[in-house]
């Protein structure tokens, strides 16, 4: 079973609730603390890792927290996910770390990586405002007997 990290999840949902503040009003850790029910040492984390990715930044002082440092239209839900998980691999052997060595003669790596490349690209596709807006964004087309094909890049 594919799995998304608690770091992913909560990154997500941490960038939801900054969101609701954009453009000018600072949202603080403890709103999203209050609102997404996640540890603060742990948002804090994260937040770091998205204010020194350029994706939210932080306002000191009274009234300070964060905002978002682009148009919710401009980031998307991938870009959240590279900078906490990294890119999508969903198997060791398309991880850039791991490598594998039957690369060459294995189909279902091809399997694997073309699998990978339409997550990241749907992914890519859904951007904060559309969660904001609660768009319908998991509309699925087709019956059972409906086949898919995917592309490898």
């Amino acid at each position: 079973m594919l799995r998304l990290s608690t770091r992913g999840q909560y990154g997500v949902r941490a960038m939801f609730e900054i969101t609701s503040g954009y453009p000018e009003q600072p949202v603080t850790i403890r709103e999203i603390f209050e609102r997404q029910n996640v540890s603060i040492p742990y948002l804090e984390q994260i937040l770091n890792k998205l204010r020194k990715a350029g994706l939210i930044k932080s306002v000191k002082g009274p009234g300070g927290g964060y905002l978002l440092a682009r148009k919710p239209e401009e980031i998307s839900i991938a870009s959240i996910l590279n900078e906490l998980e990294g890119p999508v691999a969903i198997t060791s052997c398309l991880d850039p770390d791991e490598g594998c060595s039957r690369i060459d003669g294995c189909v279902i790596h091809l399997l694997w990586k073309a699998l990978g490349a339409n997550i990241e690209a749907y992914l890519e596709t859904i951007t904060l405002e559309d969660l904001v807006k609660k768009e319908p964004l998991f509309k699925v087309d087709g019956g059972a007997d409906k086949h898919y094909r995917f592309n490898v890049v």
